[in-house]
């Protein structure tokens, strides 16, 4: 790849900042509060840094002058419009270009001091068995390295150092921000390994950020959440973005007493109060080192549903501070909390940390609050929702070949876990509604474990996130954001399917766990391998978590191919060919700059927010390469894979060369990762195999029943055109058949073609089916279809559909746009 030097992203481009291959973020230490008033959230990270070993090797085998100078990473920022310096300290000049600079990926951030962190005065029992040179290096270098056995003493060393005061000589770093970077230099400082090991960067965020939202809940009360943004979490905290910035991390989290904090961590965690500024205080951590990227963050006025949903809550008759206390910590009202609270992360005779109460670092309000509080480990789990089975789990000798952490691959209770501790959360008027989803998420978890093996993440929350979220759903470790759009009630004409949409997009989820969380693409632009193995993947969980039938899910997973045929061929005809490739970066796709930097191609694009070209191209190659070899050897290379890969980032050519090495016939018919590259990863358009398949999928016999009923439907509006308006309306007597969700938005489509649909027809349409109740990829439809037809009499359902519903991850800016235009002109509205 190009140097840094070369590195010229276009607009639609993400730029990749961090300098990750000189050094690296090992545990981010978060101490945050936020503030509903300002829109803000503001405190300081504590970096834990480790210089990379290929670095080290370099100065010391480069003594020669200008050594430090092509460590700078000065290559990669020059002076353009994007690297135009926006904020600085002070004595930010007075720096050299030959000092080391540490590039941090961030935007959008307010950064008021850069401090060097003094970890020698926190006094432990761990001592360094040898003379050290540079103490502080030495010390962190210890805690990294310390083994994933004593991970709880390691976070409370972290947690415990990083509430210690700037060093006293000179401790204040100089820094400078533009667009995309935060850099950090100290005065004199010509390399990495030299370079402070432990810094505090104190910050506030903008109300505009990018990374979170702030808005208003279904109950209008104020929330803000990370949305999922393109730029990720660089304007929530500065940090290293590219994937193989793997860390850890643990935050503390500030929030007016009444809300809910809701985190990526591993734990349910039990807020302190802070009486004196009626705020409660979160903790939250993570022991698996994971990208940047993966941090969430909700902060709410939420409540947690619960299978019997007061009354007087949803009626707001009465005070709800009883039921919500109950809910933050995990237990129905008026019952007694029953919980092991663990001071400083699990005591320990052997392992003890002291901080002095004077030793706080000089940007933290509450550092002391903060350690005293430290973690809380709830003890509790709903032993009627962990199903134990103890059969299948024989061990199959794969080892694990990520690095050291506490893995649940290697846990004989993980293995046997099929139904996690897990919770749902949302605004008290969805409450009712949300119940749906604490049905299905035991046999959903069940079918995955059944499908992929040991969960990942030891627990999960739900939250059903604010309207106008820019998707169906967001997976994160330990914590999926649903939105409120996969929520609906059994309709007459639903076949008993009404929670398909739900349980489907709760499948999807679920899937990237493994694929996308536990396993990463370590080049973003290779979305597919997160997207097109969910999209895969949720049919076959959802199919399991249904007890279908092999029939049944054959017949159910044709009609869905069918219809993301029918999606994608038509993303394909409207959208740029350098959209449509799923490998963009070709051959040198992982490759990133001598200081590893980078740009994500396409990612700012507008366009590619609405195209689901790595969702559905991806599908549809998973599908000819279990064409090839037979579905259930498939899925058992998928367990085969996660076995070997989790904890890690992989590329398309380490899955796809697995995938010829076991199935040796592929080769010999031809198959080779060239040609599979050739045809899917690497061009726009459809492969050959796929025009051959669709032709099949359309002769299916679901969608031939659907077939059939749309004859009847056009026959109704032949019979009712032309009919004078004094002629009394009898309508002809047409038994229709009950159609599962996906068999509607068939039957939808397939109508949509017709030039001319009756009004007669279009009411029938609505009585039969009750189209404004179904899910919302059917009322999709349904509203284009009023739309068409200038069917002024359901312009209300499109209205409440674009106000209630978000359409970005079904659907295109083309038809959101017809229908916005459409009915904005109608004065029923």
């Amino acid at each position: 790849m190009d140097s840094d030097g070369d590195l010229n992203p276009d607009k639609d481009d993400l730029p990749l900042r961090a300098n990750t291959k000189h050094i690296l973020i090992r545990h981010y230490v978060l101490d945050l509060t936020v503030a509903f008033d300002k829109r803000v959230i503001s405190g300081s990270v504590v970096l834990f840094l480790e210089p990379c070993s290929e670095v080290v090797s370099q100065i010391e085998d480069d003594i020669g002058p200008g050594a430090g100078e092509a460590l700078t990473s000065q290559d990669s920022l020059q002076n353009t419009s994007e690297n135009k310096i926006i904020q600085s300290s002070p004595s930010w000049e007075t720096t050299s270009i030959d000092d080391f600079t540490l590039v941090l990926d961030c935007c959008d951030l307010d950064v008021s001091k850069v401090e060097e962190v003094d970890v020698t005065t926190v006094s432990s029992k761990t001592r360094l068995p040898f003379e050290s040179v540079n103490p502080p290096a030495d010390v962190i270098h210890d805690l990294i390295s310390m083994p994933s056995s004593r991970w709880r003493h390691k976070h409370q060393l972290f947690l415990a150092y990083s509430c210690a005061p700037g060093d006293k000589n000179g401790s204040e770093l100089h820094f400078c921000r533009d667009q995309w970077s935060l850099q950090v230099r100290k005065k004199a400082v010509a390399s990495p390994q030299a370079f402070p090991r432990a810094l505090r960067i104190c910050y506030e965020t903008k109300p505009t950020g990018g990374s979170v939202r702030w808005t208003t809940d279904q109950d209008d009360r104020v929330c803000v959440y990370t949305a999922g943004s393109p730029i990720n979490n660089r304007a929530l905290f500065p940090c290293q973005e590219p994937p193989v910035a793997m860390s850890t991390w643990q935050a503390t989290v500030r929030a007016p007493s009444e809300c809910m904090v809701l985190m990526s961590g591993e734990e349910q965690t039990i807020p302190i109060e802070d009486r004196d500024k009626g705020l409660l205080i979160w903790n939250y951590y993570v022991t698996m080192p994971m990208p940047a990227s993966t941090f969430t963050l909700a902060v709410g006025y939420w409540h947690r549903v619960t299978a019997d949903i007061p009354p007087s809550l949803e009626d707001g008759g009465r005070s709800r501070m009883d039921y919500d206390k109950a809910a933050r910590l995990g237990c129905a009202p008026h019952q007694q909390t029953k919980t092991e609270l663990m001071s400083g992360l699990g005591r320990s005779t052997d392992d003890s940390v002291k901080v002095s109460p004077l030793q706080t670092g000089s940007c933290s309000r509450d550092h002391a609050t903060r350690t005293a509080s430290t973690f809380c480990y709830s003890s509790h789990e709903d032993d009627s929702l962990t199903v134990t089975d103890y059969s299948g789990t024989v061990d199959d000798g794969i080892p694990c070949s990520h690095g050291d952490y506490p893995c649940r691959f290697t846990q004989w209770s993980a293995k046997s876990q099929r139904v996690i501790p897990h919770r749902v959360f949302g605004p008290v008027c969805l409450l009712q509604k949300a119940q749906t989803i604490l049905k299905l998420l035991p046999p959903c978890l069940t079918a995955a474990h059944t499908v992929l093996g040991v969960h990942p993440f030891p627990r999960l929350d739900v939250l059903i996130v604010p309207a106008g979220f820019s998707s169906l759903g967001m997976a994160s470790p330990h914590i999926i954001f649903l939105s409120q759009s996969v929520l609906n009630t059994e309709s007459p004409g639903s076949a008993g399917h009404g929670s398909s949409l739900c349980g489907s997009r709760i499948c999807h989820e679920m899937a990237h766990s493994w694929f996308g969380l536990v396993i990463g693409a370590r080049d973003w632009t290779e979305e597919w391998i997160s997207e097109g193995f969910a999209t895969y993947l949720e049919d076959i969980i959802w199919a399991q978590a249904q007890q279908l039938s092999s029939q049944e899910t054959a017949d159910q997973s044709e009609l869905k191919a069918l219809l993301r045929w029918r999606r994608l061929s038509d993303e394909l005809k409207n959208s740029e060919e350098a959209l449509q490739i799923l490998r963009p970066n070709m051959d040198t796709t992982g490759q990133v700059s001598e200081s590893g930097s980078s740009t994500v191609k396409h990612a700012l694009n507008p366009d590619k927010a609405f195209m689901q070209v790595h969702y559905l191209k991806g599908y549809f190659l998973l599908r000819f390469l279990a064409s090839q070899v037979g579905e259930q050897e498939f899925i058992n290379l998928f367990r085969l894979f996660v076995k070997k890969y989790h904890g890690q980032l992989i590329l398309s050519q380490d899955f796809l060369q697995m995938v010829l090495i076991t199935f040796p016939d592929m080769q010999r018919k031809g198959l080779t990762l060239d040609t599979i590259y050739a045809d899917w990863l690497d061009q726009p358009g459809i492969p050959k195999w796929l025009y051959e398949r669709s032709a099949v999928w359309s002769q299916a016999r679901l969608t031939e029943e659907v077939k059939a009923e749309v004859v009847k439907w056009i026959l109704l509006s032949q019979s009712r055109q032309g009919k004078g308006r004094k002629r009394k309306r009898i309508e002809p007597k047409v038994k229709y058949k009950e159609l599962t969700p996906e068999q509607l938005v068939m039957l939808l489509e397939l109508l949509l073609e017709e030039e001319e649909l009756s009004a007669a027809t279009m009411r029938a349409l609505q009585r039969t089916y009750d189209l404004q109740n179904q899910d919302a990829e059917v009322r999709h439809r349904w509203c284009e279809l009023v739309v068409k037809h200038s069917y002024a009499q359901a312009y209300r359902d499109v209205e409440q559909f674009l106000v209630h519903d978000q359409v970005a991850d079904w659907t295109t800016d083309r038809s959101l746009a017809l229908i916005s235009v459409k009915t904005r002109g109608q004065s029923s509205l």
